[in-house]
């Protein structure tokens, strides 16, 4: 593909030679003389002189380069359009692979493909043009639109209900049972039905290995355009908004919610019943067990505001010198009044 094309399909201006031959992307450093690659990152900014790619995806006003650049306004995400442009993931033709078990009363779309020992449970219904790869089980009464993305070995629990454009990552569980017991009279933990469903929106996708929990009562939600990355924990009857992204290891107990728009960064934790407002972000490794009122950002464990964290944790780093100084007029202190003794 010339990099005019390329150009025009992206909506991109284009300063350099149109007729340059592009055969795919690959990053900044490694990419070669036929290959584009991008800038979102200021740090990078360097490489960018020194780079052999064909051509460099950056912002309108990115100072001139030796290579030729695509100029836009979200270098980052035409990045990834252009991956679209070389990249084609495989295809899976339709049809249902004879070691699938589908109950004669489910119902699925047109284009579906169903692949080996698939199980599909009786009153299930999938919109069309849904993929379902090795070993995806579908319980009892799930309800899914169309375009649903099943990788092997994910699991959608019953009566679970997922919205258009859902894609399910290997291994990752819609609906397994909450974590709910209560002690009996004997003092023995006892379980809690876990009755209520799983409601995704449309566009969401669920990473590796994730787990979104069904509820004791009602339902756990995940919104429109939400993204769960690998081995997120979501606890029963939590609630999380629109496009909000859940990263590695993040994990919310029971009843959380999370409002639209929020990130919460790899390994943060949300206790139980606490409230995150739109566009809440929590940093990495970041534990809440209060409510974060829209827009904060906040750190630590216990978290707190975000920039009182990072003159915190500098003071923290300074605290062995601070101690060692502390001691020094301590002791000077002590010096100059058993002096003045010595002399009365």
């Amino acid at each position: 593909m010339r990099l005019g094309e390329v150009a025009t399909r992206l909506g991109a201006e284009l300063r350099g030679n149109p007729t340059i031959e592009v055969t795919g992307v690959r990053g900044i450093e490694e990419a070669s003389t036929s290959e584009i690659t991008f800038v979102a990152n200021p740090r990078y900014a360097a490489l960018a002189k020194t780079t052999k790619a064909a051509a460099v995806l950056v912002e309108p006003d990115f100072p001139e380069i030796p290579a030729a650049t695509l100029r836009i306004k979200n270098p980052y995400y035409a990045f990834a359009q252009t991956l679209r442009l070389f990249y084609q993931p495989p295809a899976y033709a339709p049809g249902v692979h004879p070691t699938a078990v589908v109950d004669p009363t489910a119902e699925i779309g047109e284009g579906a493909h169903i692949g080996a020992y698939v199980v599909i449970g009786p009153g299930v219904r999938i919109g069309p043009h849904a993929t379902l790869l090795p070993h995806v089980v579908l319980y009892p009464g799930v309800q899914i639109g169309s375009h649903f993305f099943a990788h092997a070995h994910s699991v959608v629990r019953e009566g679970c209900i997922l919205g258009d454009h859902v894609t399910l990552e290997n291994g990752a569980i819609i609906g397994a049972d909450g974590f709910g017991f209560a002690k009996n009279d004997a003092g023995q933990w006892t379980k809690i039905p876990q009755s209520g469903p799983v409601k995704i929106g449309d566009r969401v996708d669920v990473q590796a290995n994730a787990c979104i929990d069904r509820a004791t009562v009602g339902a756990t939600e995940i919104g429109s355009g939400t993204k769960v990355d690998n081995l997120v924990q979501v606890g029963h009857g939590s609630r999380v908004g629109e496009d909000t992204l859940l990263c590695a290891q993040a994990g919310l107990a029971g009843s959380s919610v999370v409002g639209s728009n929020a990130i919460l960064a790899g390994q943060a934790g949300v206790a139980g019943h606490c409230e995150l407002g739109d566009g809440v972000i929590l940093t990495a490794q970041s534990g809440v067990s209060h409510d974060v009122p829209a827009g904060k950002m906040v750190s630590g464990s216990p978290a707190f505001d975000n920039r009182l964290w990072l003159r915190a944790v500098t003071a923290f780093q300074r605290l062995p010198e601070m101690l060692k100084r502390l001691d020094r007029l301590e002791k000077s202190r002590l010096e100059k009044q058993i002096g003045k003794g010595e002399k009365e």
